[in-house]
């Protein structure tokens, strides 16, 4: 292994000993290393990283900006083992991190979804996205927590799944509603289940009985989303997967403030139920929705009750 792989293989050892998950940074460090050892060159130099980080030139400058960052950091650690290592400025490439718009999918938009699932190639297959997007839409839980799920994580006779090692190693218990149960139970006792592989003790099973692999998953939610007529609102508000765990989130407040109850109660219950480790991270999903803002705001008018 040459020093530079190794150097990367230590960076993400201490990195992830301290929660962080990675698999985009060792991607796109991996592919740099390369484009490093396919010019003869044994250190990180500034003009390397940015030849590196603006490829394609045709990228968005948001992306390029985003490539050179995760560089830099590693670049920061490579430095302490080879001082000939140079170390990218910070805002070399400018670029502004914008998070996209949430997409707020309606009931008859899921229904929808689940629906296309018909179209998919065999019958456990499609039982398979009626699952996981049901599951999703219900539970707020991360796309990369379902997947990860195995089949003991669930345990139907007390109405809970576990998600373990969850971001930053937390893990947690989500009561579940009994038809959520009921779903997963019939999930789980089709006779078509495929054989497992020795390996593999997922609870959502590709056909060949291995767990499912994100890159399809994102890729047969889109083909659903496009069969079910769902199309973006906006350049920056498009139906994503992760979306669904938006829409939990925003509903379950919308609730709290439709029925009276304590907002911030509520609040800290469902930062929990997320996952989130900043219950301010939580709060940003008061920006998701007007209907939200709207209700945030008449109950402000009544607690002012006249007197600003």
């Amino acid at each position: 292994m040459s020093p530079l792989r190794q150097a990367l293989a230590d960076y993400l050892a201490v990195r992830r000993a301290l929660g962080h998950k990675l698999v985009r940074a060792q991607k796109l460090l991996t592919q740099c290393i390369t484009y490093l050892e396919d010019r003869g060159e044994d250190h990180l130099t500034i003009e390397t990283a940015m030849a590196w980080a603006t490829l394609p030139s045709s990228a968005h400058p948001s992306w390029q900006s985003f490539r050179l960052s995760i560089v830099r950091r590693f670049a920061v650690y490579f430095h302490s083992i080879v001082p000939a290592t140079q170390v990218p400025p910070v805002g070399l490439i400018p670029g502004r991190s914008r998070r996209a718009t949430p997409y707020l999918y309606s009931d008859k938009e899921i229904a929808a979804l689940i629906a296309m699932t018909v179209t998919l190639s065999t019958p456990h297959r499609q039982a398979t996205y009626r699952t996981l997007i049901g599951l999703l839409a219900v539970t707020g839980m991360r796309v990369g927590e379902a997947i990860s799920l195995d089949h003991h994580d669930f345990d139907g006779r007390n109405g809970v799944i576990t998600i373990r090692n969850g971001k930053f190693g937390k893990s947690r218990e989500l009561p579940l509603h009994p038809s959520t149960v009921a779903a997963l139970n019939g999930y789980l006792s089709r006779s078509d289940r495929p054989r497992l592989r020795p390996s593999t003790a997922a609870l959502l099973v590709s056909p060949a009985g291995t767990r499912l692999h994100y890159s399809n998953v994102r890729s047969t939610f889109h083909k659903l989303t496009c069969r079910a007529g769902l199309t973006p609102r906006s350049a920056e508000c498009r139906p994503r997967l992760h979306d669904l765990r938006h829409g939990f989130a925003v509903n379950t407040i919308l609730d709290g403030y439709r029925d009276g109850s304590d907002s911030g109660s509520r609040m800290a219950v469902l930062s929990t139920y997320l996952g989130h480790v900043d219950p301010g991270l939580t709060y940003w999903y008061l920006s998701a929705a007007p209907e939200l803002l709207k209700l945030a705001a008449d109950r402000f008018e009544r607690h002012l009750g006249g007197r600003a």
